[in-house]
């Protein structure tokens, strides 16, 4: 028997669907759900294509009570550029929870995983930054560095940003966006360890293979959120660092086993603290997160398919009927 099925293009979702509180609280209460236990999450599916200077993931979850779970396919192929192509692209699939048949298809190219991952650093910086936050700093230049610091001014509005890459007109220029998206002070620096020192909440958004953030530049008041490390091999933050804060968070500890920041403090045999609390467990509050303004807090982000369930799930709800409509 034929049923439709719902086709959303890039613009669409992009005029529809964008970066505010309600994203962000979607996002926190798929975390949740991970914390209350029930969710079906098989570990990402990851081809590392090094012939082609390219990556590719697979996540997926069933959180109990939805009525879909989604299906994320996220190509990264970073020689695109040269051809006149964007590095990133992809799609998700939403499929019914009750019959298992297709129900949407979101040609986002990447747009929803980049809205559900700048919400999940809001929901870290909600949960586990100082109350007051007067500078915020950025390490990365790129689409998500611009994100991340977006969505955390939602929950925290810094008065000052800063922003480092290894190319400084790139932060010169990452910095102006934010000065006029945010209108706030914004700058460009070239020495890491002064952002950090002048920062309350950091963000790594680098696709790093040597840690960009060292252990000694801790202080007192810090949080941390890092969202580059996604594949094995890939670390941001110094081994020692996750060591010397007062609370180290993952998203998903058996993720960042493998391929977050504690994939590297394992091998190194400085992790000793033993199974770290997740931010789902956090939110709920089953295990602790920050317990005072100087508190050291760093919060581990590689991604889960609870987030694209859920952001699929709301733009659903939001589209309705709207799109492109075709029987199957």
């Amino acid at each position: 028997m034929a049923h439709d099925i719902q086709i959303v293009t890039e613009a669409e979702l992009r005029a529809a669907v964008g970066l505010d509180l309600t994203t962000i609280g979607i996002i926190e209460q798929a975390f949740a759900a991970l914390a209350k236990g029930g969710v079906v999450m098989p570990p990402i599916l990851s081809m590392d294509l090094h012939a082609a200077n390219g990556e590719v993931d697979v996540k997926t979850a069933y959180i109990p009570g939805f009525d879909g779970f989604a299906i994320k396919v996220s190509p990264g192929f970073f020689d695109n550029p040269k051809l006149g192509l964007p590095s990133l692209n992809g799609l998700m699939i939403l499929f019914s929870a009750k019959t298992g048949l297709v129900e949407a298809l979101f040609l986002d190219n990447g747009y929803l995983t980049d809205i559900r991952t700048a919400a999940a650093g809001a929901v870290a910086a909600r949960q586990l930054a100082p109350a007051h936050v007067e500078t915020a700093g950025v390490i990365g230049t790129g689409v998500q560095a611009r994100l991340q610091m977006q969505a955390a001014h939602l929950v925290r509005p810094f008065a000052r940003v800063l922003v480092h890459g290894r190319d400084m007109d790139k932060a010169r220029a990452c910095a102006a966006d934010l000065a006029r998206a945010l209108g706030i002070t914004a700058e460009a620096t070239a020495d890491p360890a002064a952002l950090v020192a002048e920062s309350q909440l950091v963000v790594t958004t680098t696709p790093a293979r040597t840690p960009v953030l060292k252990a000694d530049w801790l202080h007192p008041g810090l949080h941390i959120t890092a969202m580059g490390s996604d594949q094995t091999g890939k670390t941001e933050i110094e081994p020692a660092a996750l060591m010397a804060a007062d609370a180290y968070i993952c998203d998903r500890v058996s993720q960042c086993e493998v391929s977050g920041e504690l994939e590297a403090a394992l091998a190194s045999g400085l992790w000793t603290k033993g199974t770290p609390a997740e931010l789902g467990e956090v939110i709920i509050g089953a295990k602790p997160g920050r317990t005072s303004p100087d508190a050291i807090t760093i919060c581990d982000l590689t991604g889960t398919g609870v987030q694209d369930t859920a952001i699929a799930t709301h733009v659903r709800a939001r589209f309705g009927n709207a799109g492109t409509i075709i029987r199957a």
